[in-house]
């Protein structure tokens, strides 16, 4: 014969386990929302917070964005220099900001570095990989700048004209993506001349 006590027991064995469900629910919303907090989903006025290792495009940077990233990339390319033995020869010290596919080279290494050295499935070999692509970026580095500045003396590459700016150069490019015909650009198809009966045009 069953005790009004079996009645209270089996109530408090549902409690429990709702219980038990409930905490799990809350424990697995506190870490999605720790997750979204990580990822840079934004700060609390609402601007939205780089994400380590996200690429940065300087031109595309307003003001505000610039200021707070230019000072951290800075800081680590003298880090960089000065952990690597960086010479004068394959990173001009006087002048590096002043090139812009040396900026743009050291910018992603800066980038390729902090995904490499954050914790993530591929940790083991990513550290490795980066160095690896430091070694080619620095001799990369020394053809864009070509050793031109010697000395403390920051000399910018010979150029006949620059790319961009020529409304003339930019109107040419954009004609240039229309059909030719015979080689010649501008020129419009037209249909073959038709033979006559002898087999001639």
């Amino acid at each position: 014969m069953a005790s009004g006590f079996d009645d209270i027991f089996a109530e408090l064995t549902n409690i429990n386990a709702e219980q038990v469900l409930l905490s799990e629910r809350v424990k697995l919303l506190e870490e999605q929302l720790s997750a979204a907090g990580t990822s840079g989903s934004g700060d609390e006025d609402g601007g939205k917070e780089r994400a380590v290792g996200e690429p940065v495009r300087w031109h595309e940077l307003d003001a505000e964005e610039h200021a707070v990233l230019w000072p951290q990339f800075v800081a680590w390319v003298i880090w960089a220099a000065d952990r690597y033995e960086m010479t004068t020869d394959q990173l001009p010290r006087q002048c590096w900001w002043k090139h812009g596919a040396v900026v743009e080279e050291l910018t992603a290494l800066w980038t390729s570095y902090e995904s490499a050295y954050a914790s993530g499935e591929d940790g083991g070999s990513a550290p490795y990989l980066w160095q690896d692509a430091l070694a080619r970026a620095v001799e990369r580095m020394g053809r864009f700048w070509l050793g031109s500045c010697r000395n403390g003396q920051h000399k910018p590459r010979h150029r006949d004209a620059a790319w961009g700016g020529d409304a003339d150069y930019l109107a040419l490019l954009l004609a240039a993506g229309r059909p030719e015909s015979d080689g010649e650009p501008g020129t419009s198809h037209e249909d073959p001349p038709q033979a006559d009966e002898d087999g001639n045009g």
